[in-house]
């Protein structure tokens, strides 16, 4: 069994593919089902974010585990195969892993650094064991991924570019609210009326930012009144800005007083029409400049929105482009050594563990033999004696321990080296030991065994036929 990644992001397709593929809360559990029922999925955790959408499962087969997995998002987003294969990305094995670390890390974020998505993994995670769908290998790489983040927040000043998304749309909105007033100073969003559309934790970390950058009240819209009045109480409670709440019926009143909107809902179609636009525009007392950062996926507010007066729309594809979303180079290469050691650490430990079973199989083979051939002795001498028998059966015991100790030492250190688990079928073979006493121990991600894997999700690939690394080309994640 490995470890199976196929995954599409902001650097590897448009806005407008990813609005396609976007995973809802909904949506998840009829995926995970879909993927555990098919022949070669054991295990599956979907992490589905505002600007990626990754598979990782578990498989029994390279070529039949991804055809089934670009099936299953194929007929989920209702894009053709081909143009799937334009966009997506596999990862295989240990590159999984390092891909997964370096998520969590903050390193393949739109704004590199952002924390975000340490609670996004998490989620993720929690999601797929509430559904039965992570063992003990998923299981294991999630927490250590979750891990290696931490310890890259802690250990890095990574996160010095921009805590999110958020923090970089507020950059932007501040410079579009200078170009108006002629103020260049930070505090441009001081005073100002917020509105945040959504409150998920997206919509918790809009209400935060708003908060921290001054801005005089605020107003949570939700499809759901309670959740909404949940996230102004805290906004309230946390941050001192007056805020209240409001379902979707309260969008244009909303929207007729607000300087600057942040939306994320997940929801599919527009909740931002140009029809609320327009009523709002028509409420307004003066024609001051409305900022609209919409930061859902798919996209919250209509596209026809940015074309009205006084009104900038802020979108995910916007910030793809902005150079805020990067971090210093030199806290990105601390990041990257921390995630190459603590990668090489897991795959160590993985390797290990992985032998464990056939030195365990070998050891209770040793303990049959000897047990048989004291019982032969046994009945051999019967007159042998209680001390007499016990010194012989200690004696040989430690012999057959003597003997075995080397060995099953030396196969475990090897077993830590690339390659490793060829050491652990020679002794199974040797010894001739069941196949099932070495599974006894559920196997953990084994080392790509199939060489380098091709980084595009090609057609091939997803048809079951070919090497695995056939039609490798350049990596677009």
């Amino acid at each position: 069994m490995s470890v199976l990644l196929v995954g599409i992001s902001h650097r590897s397709a448009p806005v407008a593919v990813l609005e396609k593929v976007a995973i809802t809360d909904d949506d998840r559990p009829k995926l995970t089902d879909r993927m555990l029922a098919s022949q070669h999925v054991s295990e599956a955790m979907i992490v589905s974010t505002c600007n990626r959408v990754e598979v990782y499962a578990v498989v029994d087969a390279f070529h039949g585990g991804l055809a089934e997995i670009g099936e299953l998002l194929s007929r989920h987003s209702g894009l053709p195969l081909p143009e799937l294969t334009k966009h997506a990305y596999v990862r295989y094995s240990e590159a999984a892993a390092e891909h997964l670390f370096a998520v969590a890390s903050g390193l393949d974020s739109m704004v590199v650094g952002e924390q975000q998505v340490l609670s996004q993994i998490r989620a993720a995670y929690a999601a797929a064991d509430k559904h039965s769908a992570a063992g003990r290998t998923l299981h294991e790489l999630a927490q250590q991924a979750l891990r290696v983040g931490k310890r890259v927040h802690s250990e890095t000043g990574i996160d010095r570019a921009g805590a999110s998304v958020v923090s970089v749309a507020l950059d932007r909105a501040r410079t579009v609210f200078a170009a108006g007033t002629g103020d260049s100073s930070d505090n441009t969003l001081a005073g100002r009326v917020g509105v945040v559309v959504g409150a998920g934790a997206m919509g918790g970390l809009a209400a935060a930012h708003l908060a921290r950058a001054g801005i005089g009240r605020i107003t949570v819209v939700n499809r759901t009144l309670d959740r909404a009045r949940r996230l102004a109480h805290t906004a309230e409670t946390m941050h001192g800005v007056p805020t209240s709440a409001t379902d979707l019926s309260g969008l244009v009143g909303a929207l007729t007083d607000a300087d600057i909107v942040l939306t994320s809902t997940g929801a599919v179609g527009s909740v931002v029409t140009l029809a609320d636009a327009h009523r709002a525009l028509a409420g307004r007392e003066d024609s001051r400049q409305l900022v609209i950062c919409d930061l859902g996926l798919p996209r919250d507010v209509d596209h026809a929105v940015a074309g009205l007066p006084d009104v900038t729309v802020i979108d995910m594809e916007t910030l793809q482009r902005d150079p805020a979303a990067g971090a210093a180079a030199d806290d990105t290469a601390a990041a990257r050594t921390i995630v190459a050691e603590e990668l090489a650490k897991f795959l160590t430990g993985q390797r290990m563990a992985e032998v464990t079973p056939t030195v365990a199989a070998l050891r209770q083979r040793a303990a049959e033999v000897v047990e048989a051939e004291l019982l032969r002795l046994e009945s051999k001498l019967p007159a042998l004696g209680t001390d007499e028998r016990e010194e012989v059966a200690r004696a040989v015991r430690r012999v057959v321990d003597k003997l075995l100790h080397a060995p099953t030492v030396r196969v475990k250190q090897l077993a830590s080296t690339p390659g490793g688990d060829s050491y652990a079928e020679a002794l199974r073979e040797l010894f001739e030991l069941k196949p099932g006493a070495a599974q006894a121990v559920a196997t953990p991600m084994e080392v790509a065994a199939l060489g380098e894997l091709a980084d595009d999700f090609t057609t091939g690939h997803l048809g079951g036929s070919g090497h695995p690394g056939a039609g490798q080309g350049t990596t677009a994640s």
